[in-house]
This record gives C-alpha cells, sequence and structure tokens, in this order.
C-alpha cells in the first residue's frame, strides 16, 4: 500500500495537490492511503522549504508546486 502525504496549510494549491495526487493513484488502481499533514512543526520535520508538497513512502517527490495527474502518476509508480 502507497502512503501519499500531502504537505500544507490547507491552502487551495494543497487541495489541488490533494485532488491530483487521488486522481493519479485511483487511475494508476494502486491501494493508497492518503494524508494531508497541516502541523507546521510535522511539516518542517520533512525538511521542504515550501509548501505544498507530496510525500510518498516517506520521501519527498515534489514541493512548492503541483504537478500534473499524468506527472503525479509518474512520481507514485
Amino acid at each position: 500500500m502507497k502512503r501519499i502525504q500531502i504537505l500544507g496549510t490547507g491552502c487551495a494549491k494543497c487541495q489541488k495537490l490533494a485532488a491530483v495526487a487521488d486522481e493519479a493513484a485511483q487511475a494508476l488502481g494502486v491501494p493508497y492511503e492518503l494524508q494531508k499533514i497541516t502541523d507546521l512543526k510535522h511539516i518542517m520535520s520533512f525538511r521542504v522549504m515550501s509548501t505544498p508538497a507530496l510525500v510518498v513512502d516517506g520521501v519527498v517527490k515534489v514541493s512548492g508546486r503541483v504537478p500534473t495527474v499524468d506527472e503525479a502518476k509518474q512520481l507514485l509508480g
């Protein structure tokens, strides 16, 4: 099971990233758990400099922008 985490404060870009990650994971047909992390201390523990950020299985894949669905599929694959 893939563990997908969205790091951000809940802004519009953070919500968009969650939707893109959800759509990409569903398109791939992989079992996954999607978690939104809004606590700043927890976000800082990932050492990201800007949000939103996409974390897959504990590894930061992208930060500071929202990838396309196709790019997200590659990041989740």
